[in-house]
């Protein structure tokens, strides 16, 4: 018993010591608490290696390539119509570097992305007829537009028949493509995939100097002015960019009237349907310094209100060499068979087809449109 008793001292100095390194393993711990890592973006745009020779160098999706599952800060979006290309769909993503943000210039002008940042565009099928296993999507290119700081350049992935891979591509090429539409009607096309040349064409602007600049066409904040549906949640687009950090929220949006329309929306009225599908399929050629500015339309939606003449109407054609006589005007109102606009958009003749490139059948529905909205129209005197 004595002895037990001689214990106790070194028990009760042993229990004090333990107490202690307790409290101060567990202060430690609170000051020590764990903190979530900020998630960091893995896409790589090296702007002295760009344009990579392949799409997945830059990591702008996650996971399997053809899922096309946008990675970190990679930003889906659309404008409000879609550039007729023989009946592709599209996804198209923005990315910007880090602390950078596009800025507003006007609800008709393209936004001022800064140094860095990518505009990914991909054309797809889906149903497709012609592959190892029909009735599947099949993506044909992703076209991307870099901003260096000696301005825009463009790169083109062509995709392999495995949907494992695209390789750069700016020398253009066909494809053959068989699909069946939502009408469950079989329709083929000889898909062009554009050179670097088709490219410039209709992503060119002069300035006074005739120096030529390359530039977008569809991030106009009239054509982004709606809700999207992102997945998680459904949001204005130019909103949806401000609060992802992408936008500076320093301007007023675009008023109702002045803001583009799906021209597909039945619903609408028919001249806004009319005034947006030449917007997006005609007006990046058809502008003040652009490819086709010496023509007299000016078809940018911004400069159709309420301006008959800069869509055309009654306007002598400039150059009748291989046409009709009876295709004098370039919108004879309430005569689209006698109107050039109308036999351009309606012939896959190489000659004398519109637009120049981006088509090599007939948009049937955009046609439809634009006859209907001839109809319209008052004779021309």
């Amino acid at each position: 018993m004595r002895q037990n008793y001689k214990l106790l001292p070194y028990l009760l100095l042993l229990t004090a010591v333990l107490i202690t390194t307790f409290i101060a393993c567990s202060k430690n711990d609170d000051d020590d608490e764990y903190v979530e890592p900020t998630p960091v973006s893995p896409v790589t745009v090296d702007l002295t290696q760009v344009p990579y020779a392949t799409l997945s160098e830059y990591k702008f999706f996650d996971g399997p390539l053809k899922n096309l599952k946008p990675s970190l800060d990679v930003l889906p979006y659309a404008p409000a119509s879609s550039l007729f290309s023989d009946y592709a769909h599209k996804k198209r993503f923005v990315w910007m570097p880090k602390n950078t943000k596009a800025t507003f210039n006007s609800d008709g002008t393209i936004l001022e992305l800064p140094v860095g940042a990518a505009l990914i565009k991909n054309f797809y099928y889906d149903n497709v007829q012609n592959i190892a296993t029909p009735g599947g999507t099949r993506i044909i290119e992703t076209r991307i537009m870099i901003r260096k700081s000696t301005g825009w350049i463009f790169a083109d992935y062509k995709w392999n028949a495995e949907q494992t891979e695209a390789t750069l591509d700016l020398d253009g090429s066909f494809t053959d493509i068989t699909w069946k539409d939502e009408n469950n009607v079989v329709k083929t096309a000889n898909y062009r995939i554009p050179n670097e040349s088709q490219c410039i064409i209709c992503h060119k602007s002069r300035d006074i100097n005739d120096v030529v600049t390359f530039i977008p066409i569809g991030i106009k904040p009239q054509n982004l002015n709606f809700d999207y549906n992102y997945g998680t949640e459904t949001k204005n687009q130019l909103t949806k960019w401000i609060e992802a950090g992408y936008l500076d929220s320093n301007f007023t949006f675009p008023t109702a009237e002045n803001t583009t329309i799906d021209y597909n929306d039945t619903s609408k009225p028919l001249e806004l349907r009319a005034r947006s599908y030449v917007d997006i399929n005609c007006a990046h050629c058809h502008g003040v310094d652009r490819h086709c500015d010496y023509r007299p339309m000016r078809f940018a939606f911004s400069e159709t209100k309420n301006n008959l003449v800069n869509m055309g109407v009654c306007v002598n054609t400039q150059d009748m060499q291989g046409f009709s006589p009876s295709l004098g005007k370039i919108i004879t109102g309430g005569r689209p068979e006698e109107s050039m606009l109308y036999y351009r958009i309606n012939t896959t003749d190489e000659t004398y087809r519109m637009p120049l490139h981006g088509r090599t059948v007939i948009h049937e529905e955009g046609v439809a449109l634009m006859r209907d909205w001839i109809n319209t129209l008052d004779r021309c005197n």
